[in-house]
Order: C-alpha cells, then structure tokens, then sequence
C-alpha cells in the first residue's frame, strides 16, 4: 500500500506555501491549472492532482472575494469532471465517479431557496456568475442555461451577483430572479459612441472623451451645460450674457476659439442620438452617455459641421426585462451670492462729498441733509424725503433714508422643483423607453417675479422587424416659457449697482418712490417667450449577412418660437399724491407699445450608411464604414410692433393704434456630404484608422462649392506586445497619433455669393408728400473668391490603465490651425459707394493638452473614486491684414486675450513724492497729480507717460501686462459608495485669468456722480489727514491703501495697469451631495425595488483672490460694467429616486 501510494504521487505535483485560509480570485476564461496554482499561493495548501487529467478541465471564470477555502473550491468543481478531497493541509484532485454530484457545502439554515436566471444584454445565458448570500460565506454560480438555485437563511437575504466584465448587483432573494447583468464600463472592452456607430475605448485612437449618466446624477441645474461644466478636458463651457438669469445657457467650445473670423463662428456640433439638436433643451436624466469629439480624426466623418469638434449624446433606450418605472423629483431653494455690501447712507454721503472734495467741487450733501442722515439711522425721525419746488419729492442729494438695494431687490432664497417619470423593459422582439420631465423654477427677483418652465416628453422603440431587421423611432418634445418684467433688461442691473441708499424704497406718503423704478416692474409689463422643440426619428437596420449592416434614418426637428413684448404706462407720485408717467427700460415715459415675434426653423437631414466588420486569418481585424449624409436648415421669422395702446390690460396689435412695423424674412441652407472610414487592427496591438468626407455647401459660389477632407489616426497597445514586461501590472498602454483637414462653413451669411440691395418699407430718410417714401440702397460687392475656412490639427495622446484598471491616465497634445479666415476687407476711397467685400486672408493657430487621471478601489463594503481633469489651450494669430500694427486690432504674433496696459509704480504716500515723480515724468492723463494718485512708469524713457501711437512699433509705456482667457481648467471629482450610502464632491476651477475691472463695482466713483457706487468693499481708498471722511470721523487714515484717492473722473487713475489687473483664477465647490439607498429587500415587501434620497449643493464655496465684488464666472458680463448681472445663485436641492 505504500508503495503504491508513493507511484502514485510520483508522478502527480505537489506544492506548499503555508499562508491564507480564504480565497479572492477573479478571473475570466481562465485554465483550472493557473487557478489552483493561485489558490496554493493564497492559501498554503498542498495541491495533489494530475497534470495530464486537470489538461481537460473546463475553462474558468469566477469572481471570488474573500470565501472560505472548502466554499471557493466548492465553486470551482461545480460544473468539472473532478472530485476534490480536503485533507489535513492538502486538496487531492481525483476523477469524479459516475452518479456523484459535488455540491456547495453550506453550513445554514436552509428555509428558502432562491433561484432565478441571469442572461446579458442580448438575452443570452451566463454561465459562472457568483451568487453569494450577503454576509455570509454562503454561495454558488450559474450553470450552462445561467440558472441558479441557492439556499438562503429567508425572503429578506441579499444575493450579490459577481461576474467578470459585468457590474456587480445586489437583489433581494426572491423565488424566481431573473435580470439582465449589466457590462462593466469600466472593462477593458467598454464601448464608446463615435461618428456614425461605436468602438471599444481600447480600440480608439482619436481622442474621445466621454461622460456617463452616473457622473450627471443629482445635479441641482438648469440645463445639460451646467452639467458639464468641468466634466471633459478640453470642453470649455462658460456662463454667458446676463449670468445667472433663468434661461441663460452657457457658451461652449471644444479646445478654445477656432477662428476669429469676421462673421466666422468656432461652435461645436451637438447631436442627440444623431440630429443635431439643442443640448440645453435636454432633460438630462434621459441621458445614457456623452461623447466629445476633440480631434479632426474624430470628427471628421461630420466634415464641415464639425471643424471645431462634436458633441454626440446619446439618450436612454429600453432594456429586455419587466418594466421598470423611476420617478425622480428635487426641491431647489437657490440664494443668491456675490452681491456687495451697500454702505450705510451716512457712510455713503461722506465718501460721495468726498470724491467732491477730491475733484474740486461743492459737497454733494449738505449739512442738513447729513444731519436728518444720521438722526434717521439714529430713529430720531421717520420721515425720509423732502418736497422739492416741482413738486416732487426731492430724492438722492435731498433723502436721507438707509436702504440696502440688495436685500430689497434679491430675495434671499427662490423656490423651484423638478419632476421625472419614466418607463422602460421589452423583450427580445420590442424595447422600450418613455420619459415625461416638468420644471419649474422661480427667479431671485423680489418685487416682479422671473419665472423658466420646462416640459418634455421622450419615446424611443426599438422594433426587431425581422431576425435581419431593426426598426427604430425616436420622438421628443420640449416645451419652454420663460417670462419676467419688461423693465429687468441690462439697465435695470445697472441702476441697481448705483441707485443711492439714501432714496427710500416708499416716499412719506407710502408709495414706491420713483428712483426704486419698483412701479416700472410691477406696472410697466411683461416680457416672455414660448418655444417648442420637437424631434422625430425613423431607422431601419437591415443585417445581410453577420458582420454586414446597412444603415438609413430620416431626422426632422421643427423649431416654434413665439415672442412677446410689452411696454406700459407706469406711474411714480408726487408730493401731492397725484401720480405722474416714468419710463420703463430704455423707453420715455409714458409710451405704450407690444411687439410679437414668430419664429420657425426646421431641419432635415438623412442619412444612409453601411459598415462591415471582417477578419482576416483572425488576427487582422477590419471595419469599413462609407456613406452618404444631407442636411437642409429653414428658417422664418415674421415679426410685428406697434406703439398707442388703447388699453393696458389687453397688450396686443390689435388694440395698438400707431406706427405699425412688420419684418419678415426666410432663409435656407444646405449641405451634402459622402464619408468613409476604414478601421484596422491587428491582435488589439496596432491600430489604423482612415476618414475621409467629401463635402458641399450652399453657402459657397458653385465653384468653390465643394472639398474633401481626409483624416488619419493610428494607435500602438504596447502592453498587448509580447516583450511587454508589465502585463500584470500595466494592463494598457497605448500610444496614438492622428492628423486631421476639415472645413468651416459656418459664417454669419446666407448667401455671400448673391448681390442683394437692402430695401425698406416706408423709412426713407425724407419726406415725399408729407410721407417716408419706400427706400432702397446700394447693394455690398461680393466676393467671388469667398470660399472655406481651412481647419487641420494633429493630435499625439496616451492612455495608460493599470493595477488591475484601478489607475487610469489619459493625456493629449494637440496643435491645430485655422487657415483662410474671414478677415477685413482692403481699404479702398470712400467714393466706391458701398462696403468692399470680406475675403480668405487670415490664420491663427492653437495648441494645448489635457490630462485625465483617475483612481478607484474597494475596500471590503467601502468603495471609492478619485478623477481629476487639467487642459489648457492658446490661440496665437499668425496671419492678420494690420499694416499699421495696431495693437488694439489683431496682428501678427497677437495671442488671444491679451491685455495691454500701464505699469504701476505705487500710490504716492505724499505731495512730495507724487512731486517728485511727476518731476521727471510728465503723466498725459491729469494735470493736478495729489498724494493717493498713482504713478505710472515711464516706460520707454522719454520723459512721459502714454499709449505712443498704439502700435507695435510705438506702443509709448504700454507692455502686455495680462491675458483674460481662461487657463489651465481643472476639475476634481471626488465619490465614496458604503452600506447604501453615497457620498460626492466636485470641484472645478480655472488655474490663470486676468480681468481688467471697470465700473462702480470695483473702483467706487467712476464716470460722474450718477455712474458711481459705493460698497464697503470700495472703501480700502487713499485717505489723508486731509480726507473728509477722516475729518468727521467716519473713517480713519489710511495712506497705505489698496484704491488711490478716489474722483468721479476716471482718467487719472483707473488706467488699465499692473496694480489692479485681477487674479481671475478660482477654485469652486461645485457640486456636494449626499444619498442614501435603501436596502432593496425591505423595499420589495412593498412592491419597489429602489429608493434613493439625497441632498445636493450647487456652487457652495469659492476661492479666489479677486475682488470680492466679483464673482469670477460671471464677471465682465452684462450690457454695461463689471458685475452688472443677474446675480449667481448658490442651490441647495433636496431629491428622491424611486424605482418601482
């Protein structure tokens, strides 16, 4: 017995390593022999078996996480020819014997028994999924067909579910499981959306940059760019136009401004599930995933649409399964932020009488009015205005009230709310996937209420015709009303920034006070908009053969938009209470007038294309796409005004009486383009991809009409190389390049090539038999060169995945060049009569990287994400017809942004230094220079200070000094997951900006009495023993100041120079939010499956070094100075997502 035993282990392996007793092992179509070699690794044990017999073992694919060794081995053998014995600190591997089945030894009470079957995407079984009982050591895997049966302690166990490449999930035990596992996106296989169908990330050699629905969740926004703000390097997204009003969008690029042609624009092409659409418009929890397309590789199948690249979104489609119904609801409370801080009226009239003093001038508040100032803010009287010889209360110099115009015009919290509801499941044969989605915000105004209302509907099927036929239709609609007070326009927030707190909100008789402008809000009318969007989609799929599919859909998108606009009688008391007539907004006092505008754009395109995806000898691995693309854009608007109303309370034509005008206009414009792609791999090791887009415009002459624009891109996957040494360590490392031509046909001109003479209706500028006679001009030469913006750009990137795809890096260089631009004309005598036409005569370039770094693990329960974003990009001229080299034009070698100014020496402590100064250095700007003032260098040396001739050649003592463009972008996202609690926080940022500050918010007194303001944060000013305000004690002596001694007349000292110019950057939280999940097998006792709460913040915290006046994503906008905007708003938003 003996010897037989020794020739028995003669000729089996033995080996031993005593360490673990527990085994973590994830694996996918692995040999059974490199399995038990890890297992002996782990646990120590002594493997017994024979290599010839483990050779026909079954390949294995378990995900196992720390298992008790006699259960992983349990699962191991399950589905094997063999036995296994546990025996001391060895497992002998035997042959299994007939009619003997080796089951999982599990050591529980068994009361239920759970079963079920887990099948993929395509309804296709999967074989070896882990099914472990939470908490415990308790567990199996799915057979051949993907069924399972596990016993389980009772109905409120959770299963997780574990398979390699596929999400983990976690169910409720139930009878009967059956559901679909989802892919991992993180997997090394992860599909991304490109032009006109999908590639694995591996594969790809462009750069693509992608965005999940995941990572859009929760987001207390308005629109989808809000969203996105910070998410994709190299995606640049800003606030625009009034800042944080309701309906404002946000200004978008992809890697900075692509030209600056005249008329030219750099916008990026967006398409939702193909049609181009609008982003903003977009309920963004129908989205499923987003793809930017930054390179012209990439987006050079869009041709000419896309020289400046392509946002591709795709929305949410119907899954196999039982339906699924989510609602999704928040409560947004948003305040506002970044307002300055009123001073106080005494406060205020001292600093007004002192800038007085400054500039020479009488005190703009005598002592009386002082005296009533202070004994007002003291209770001492109640009344706060004094009549005035008109009439009419005598407000600003003559009032003595305290108000905060802030805090009376800003409420201190508006409400809104948002509800989503939605469908999906089918079946083999039929998937659908149905949304509905109502917000509606309330804007921060307090006196006339702003108010954005959004409504949308979404349907999407998915129609297997036929085993070789797809059909699929796609319908969405939008609605948006958007309406507020005719009077909130850009003046308004300007007379805000300078309205005195000296003038009361009511006068002594209770009405509103005419300088408030509160009648004109409430009385003065209404101003709003409605728009619709609808979007319908037709696809066919039609598969010949395996690997062969042929591709054709119809889009059509149709554009209402209905606006109306109306100016009424708004009235202000006298003294007397008699009322009398104010303007509304910019118009005078007492007209009346409506305006209604229609607008209708439509857009067609189809598109017919087919691909086919071969193998050569296996290893060569070959996808061809070609096709053909046609668009048709219409657009018509209708517009009609009148003035005379007879009656306020119905603003419409037909009850205006004067001055009718009607405007029209219908315009069109088309493209048509063919494309191919050639995709070649070879073993996922070198990668080769080939565009090419043939393309004609209806904006160019005939002959110039049509272009081809080829692209190239190549990849090398390193790590797939057999010399590659670091397979276990580094599971990806990739290499890849791409060189790209495209054309730009976006001009801000219909028809370039038609001569058209301009005529009205009506407005001559005489009189012909007491009437304005019809009127025609010259018509503009035109251009018969004018032809395409050239675009070409190469790209080098990296993408690296390592410590089993925990790491991730991805990082790019790019340079690309915009050749024939759209420039000024050449300059020719004034008697030609008319314009001289723009021609192809500029050039620029722009260059930058992006750096995209993440990391992700787990932790037992705990799991955790980190990821963050880095990209800059420049944009340098390096063709511009500027023969005089001015530098406040474009010029050769001029980088975009730039900022030319003076530099500043100091602030003179005293008379005699300013002296001194001024001595050696003759300033253009004044002629009495006083302790405070600021000296500027005389740069150049000639004994003065000034602009020279503004050129190049004489830029006098002016230097760049800055640049406003926004550099380095960056953002960091920081998620933790443990036991149904989720945590998020993002923050972005902008690493370098300069901004020059003008206007009242940053310096105060600025243009004249009526154009100035005064804020503590304006009060850090030069002042002396001489100083008014030091002279009555309101504030002391400050000689070592930050603002110079300030005047009303701005030219001595806020020249654009070096001491003020402010840091722009900033760091800003973003986004914080907090969730909870609860367990899902208390929640099916009550028929759901899912409920989530949680809370989110938006824009909580910011830091910056600007001027605390500013808000740095909204300064510099608005339709006058620096912070004269619809303010920012920090958003606290309460949620819930309930998935039944």
């Amino acid at each position: 017995m003996k010897i037989t035993t020794f020739l028995i282990i003669a000729g089996l392996q033995v080996s031993a390593n005593v360490m673990s007793q527990e085994i973590s092992l994830k694996v996918k179509n692995a040999r059974l022999k490199e399995v038990l070699s890890s297992i002996r690794k782990q646990t120590g044990y002594h493997l017994v078996y024979n290599t010839e017999l483990i050779s026909s073992a079954k390949l294995v694919t378990v995900d196992l996480h720390k298992l008790p060794l006699q259960q992983a081995m349990s699962l191991l053998f399950t589905d094997q020819p063999f036995d296994y014995e546990l025996n001391g600190k060895t497992i002998l591997i035997t042959p299994k014997k007939e009619n003997t089945k080796t089951t999982p030894s599990v050591s529980i009470q068994q009361q239920t028994i759970a079963s079920g079957r887990i099948t993929d995407a395509d309804n296709k079984p999967l074989a070896g999924v882990t099914v472990k009982e939470k908490g415990s050591s308790n567990a199996t895997i799915t057979s051949e067909n993907g069924t399972f049966k596990l016993p389980v302690k009772d109905a409120t166990s959770i299963l997780v579910f574990s398979y390699v490449g596929y999400r983990t999930s976690e169910k409720p035990a139930g009878s009967q499981m059956n559901f679909i596992m989802e892919e991992n996106s993180s997997a090394m296989d992860e599909v991304v959306v490109v032009g006109y169908g999908t590639q694995k990330k591996i594969n790809l050699t462009g750069a693509v940059s992608t965005v999940s629905a995941k990572q859009l969740e929760s987001r207390p926004v308005q629109n989808l760019g809000q969203a996105l703000q910070g998410m994709v390097p190299g995606l640049n997204l800003q606030t625009a136009g009034l800042g944080g009003e309701l309906n404002q969008t946000m200004s978008v690029n992809i890697r900075g401004a692509g030209t600056i042609g005249v008329g030219s624009s750099s916008s990026v092409l967006v398409l939702i599930d193909g049609m181009e659409g609008d982003m903003n418009a977009l309920n963004p929890q129908d989205i499923e995933n987003i793809s930017v397309l930054k390179d012209a590789a990439s987006a050079a199948i869009y041709g000419s649409r896309a020289p400046f690249g392509v946002i591709l979104i795709t929305t949410k489609a119907g899954k196999i399964g039982k339906p699924v119904v989510n609602y999704n609801n928040n409560i947004r409370l948003s305040a506002p932020r970044g307002l300055p801080t009123m001073l106080d009226s005494k406060t205020f009239a001292y600093y007004y009488n002192e800038v007085a003093a400054n500039d020479g001038e009488a005190a703009k508040f005598s002592q009386t009015v002082l005296d009533k100032i202070i004994a007002y803010q003291n209770g001492e009287i109640s009344t706060v205005s004094t009549a005035g010889a008109d009439g009419k209360w005598q407000y600003y110099t003559g009032s003595n009230a305290n108000t905060n115009w802030f805090e009376e015009f800003y409420k201190n919290f508006s409400t809104s709310h948002e509800h989503t509801m939605s469908v999906n499941g089918g079946s083999d044969r039929v998937k659908y996937y149905s949304s509905l989605n109502y917000m509606d915000q309330d804007g921060l105004n307090k006196y006339a209420n702003d108010n954005f209302k959004r409504f949308s509907f979404a349907t999407k099927l998915d129609i297997k015709i036929s085993d070789k036929l797809d059909l699929l239709t796609n319908t969405r609609f939008v609605r948006e009303d958007f309406d507020k007070a005719t009077h909130m326009n850009d003046l308004y927030y300007h007379n805000i920034a300078r309205r005195w707190p000296t003038v009361p909100v009511r006068d002594d008789n209770g009405f509103f006070s005419e300088p408030s402008e509160i009648n004109q809000l409430l009385d003065g009318g209404r101003t709003n908009y409605q728009k619709d969007f609808l979007y319908q989609q037709i696809q066919l799929k039609y598969q010949p053969v395996k690997g062969w599919n042929i591709t054709g859909n119809v889009n059509y998108r149709i554009t209402n938009r209905n606006d109306h606009g109306e100016i009424l009688k708004a009235y202000a008391y006298a003294v007397n209470k008699e009322p009398f007539l104010v303007p509304v907004g910019y118009n005078s006092a007492g007209g009346t007038s409506v305006g209604e505008t229609a607008r209708k754009d439509e857009y067609f395109s189809t598109n017919l294309f087919s691909d086919y995806s071969f193998n050569i000898a296996e290893d060569h691995q070959f996808t061809v796409l070609a096709g053909f693309n046609s668009e048709l854009n219409k657009y018509r608007t209708l517009s009609g005004n009148m003035s005379g109303l007879i009656t306020d309370d119905i603003p419409t034509l037909n009850t205006a009486t004067l001055d009718p005008k009607t405007n029209g206009g219908y315009q069109h414009w088309a493209i048509a383009g063919f494309f191919s792609r050639v995709n070649y791999s070879y073993k996922d090791r070198y990668l080769l991809e080939l565009n090419a887009r043939y393309d004609g415009s209806s904006r160019f002459p005939k002959d110039l009409r049509w272009n081809l624009f080829p692209s190239f891109s190549a990849g090398w996957n390193i790590s797939n190389e057999a010399f590659w040494p670091l397979k276990s360590e580094i599971s990806l490392f990739k290499l890849r390049g791409s060189y790209g031509e495209l054309g730009n046909q976006g001009t801000d001109n219909w028809y370039p090539f038609y001569s058209i003479m301009p005529v009205t209706a009506g407005q001559g500028s005489w009189l012909l038999n007491g009437v304005k006679p019809n009127s025609a001009s010259a018509p503009n030469l035109i251009s018969s060169s004018l032809t395409w913006e050239r675009v070409s750009s190469w790209n080098l990137g990296l993408d690296v995945a390592a410590l089993n795809n925990r790491l991730g890096l991805a990082f790019d260089l790019y340079k690309r060049n915009t050749y024939d631009m759209i420039g000024p004309a050449p300059d020719l005598p004034a008697i030609l009569g008319t314009a001289v036409p723009r021609i192809n005569n500029s050039e620029m370039y722009s260059k930058g990287f992006e750096v995209e770094l993440s990391w992700k693990d787990d932790i037992g329960d705990f799991n955790y994400g980190v990821r963050a974003v880095l990209s800059d990009d420049q944009q340098t001229i390096t063709k511009y017809p500027n023969s005089t080299g001015n530098f406040t034009q474009w010029y050769n070698g001029k980088k975009n942004g730039e900022i030319w100014g003076y530099t500043t020496l100091g602030i003179a402590q005293t008379q005699e230094q300013m002296d001194a100064h001024i001595a050696n250095t003759k300033q253009s700007f004044a002629t009495k220079w006083q302790a405070g003032d600021v000296m500027y260098l005389d740069k150049n040396g000639d004994g003065q200070v000034n602009n020279g001739a503004s050129t190049l050649a004489n830029p006098g003592d002016m230097s760049i000094i800055g640049n406003s463009l926004p550099r380095f972008r960056y953002s960091l996202d920081l998620t933790a997951n443990y036991k149904g609690f989720d945590v998020r926080v993002f923050l972005q940022g902008i690493g370098k900006r300069d901004h020059v500050p003008n206007g009242p918010y940053f310096w105060g007194a600025n243009g004249g009495m009526w154009q100035s303001a005064g804020f503590q944060e304006n009060m850090d000013f030069f002042r002396d023993e001489n100083s008014v305000m030091v002279q009555n004690d309101v504030l002391g002596i400050n000689t070592d100041a930050y603002l110079p001694r300030p005047y009303f007349n701005t030219q001595k000292n806020q020249q654009t120079q070096t001491r003020y110019i402010q840091n722009a950057a900033y760091l800003r939280l973003k986004n914080a939010q907090l969730g909870y999940t609860f367990n899902p097998a208390l929640l099916s006792k009550i028929g759901l499956s899912k409920i989530r709460v949680y809370a989110s913040g938006e824009n909580l915290l910011t830091f910056t070094k600007m001027a605390k006046v500013f808000d740095p994503e909204t300064v510099g906008l608005g339709g006058w100075n620096d912070g004269k905007s619809y303010p920012f708003s920090t958003i606290y938003s309460f949620g819930l997502s309930v998935n039944f």
